[in-house]
């Protein structure tokens, strides 16, 4: 059992929560039972090391199952050294190492095996906050959308916070990263896609639905939870879509309102 929190080992882990060091290594840390058990759930073979406290393993056994499945060796440590290795204040005993597993661009917008392009892209353009980014990683999972890709001014894929707020969907959908947007355009449309960009002076977003535009394979654009798209972003769009606000509600929290965006193209989608 490990049980000295300033042992290189789990330095070496600990240092996970940095980006340098993620860059460096190609590694990135996996917290709590739901991603990690996602993560043996659907890429087993990204896990390279697996720690927790026995307590946890007695709370979650079939995590501990999940991990004899799929070949992986679990290393029991101590509480003060899983506090010592996990970014959250109050971990929730179990702590993975995983290699990184970015795809490219090219590959998510490949035809698929049975000829057929992807239906439903997300961009995320300048999206700084870990919160709003994995949740939109979640929310295009759920959607069933093809892939997300993050371009080079939004956070890091593997910032243990933007992991944490996936819930394991960073596991289900591919994710593409360091991608410029003014290349992206050209790319996606090639690939048979339109882009709309989310954005408060746009089209509402329920006459778009009406007039069928949903209906056509997507690439959404979301940017900046502050400044939104800049001018120059924006017109890389072929439209700019509102989601309208009925209530007295100030704004839209920028997850939510790409949450609804790509319900409603997975529902035109599907309805079509």
């Amino acid at each position: 059992m490990l049980d000295n929190p300033r042992s290189p080992r789990v330095r070496g882990v600990a240092k996970l929560r940095k980006r340098d060091a993620r860059s460096q290594t190609g590694l990135f840390l996996l917290e709590g039972p739901q991603a990690v058990s996602e993560a043996l759930a659907f890429r087993p073979e990204l896990v390279i090391e697996l720690f927790a406290t026995p307590t946890a393993l007695e709370r979650y056994p079939d995590l501990a199952q999940a991990a004899v499945e799929a070949g992986v060796d679990v290393e029991f440590v101590t509480e003060h050294v899983l506090e010592a290795m996990a970014d959250t204040v109050t971990p929730q005993g179990v702590v993975a190492v995983c290699h990184q597993f970015p795809v490219s661009v090219k590959e998510m917008l490949a035809p698929r095996g049975d000829g057929a392009g992807p239906r439903l892209i997300v961009i995320l353009e300048e999206v700084r906050d870990p919160g709003n980014a994995g949740t939109i990683i979640r929310a295009a999972d759920a959607a069933g959308a093809d892939g997300v890709i993050f371009s080079g001014r939004t956070v890091d894929v593997y910032n243990p916070k933007v992991v944490r707020s996936t819930t394991g969907s960073l596991f289900h959908v591919p994710v593409a990263v360091g991608a410029e947007l003014s290349s992206l355009r050209e790319r996606v449309s090639a690939a048979g896609l339109q882009v709309l960009a989310a954005d408060i002076k746009g089209d509402d977003l329920l006459a778009a639905r009406t007039s069928g535009l949903l209906d056509a394979p997507t690439a959404w654009l979301f940017g900046n939870e502050a400044r939104g798209l800049s001018d120059e972003h924006l017109a890389l769009a072929d439209r700019a879509i509102t989601v309208p606000i009925y209530g007295h509600a100030e704004s839209m929290n920028l997850a939510t309102a790409a949450s609804v965006c790509l319900y409603e193209s997975a529902f035109a989608h599907r309805s079509a």
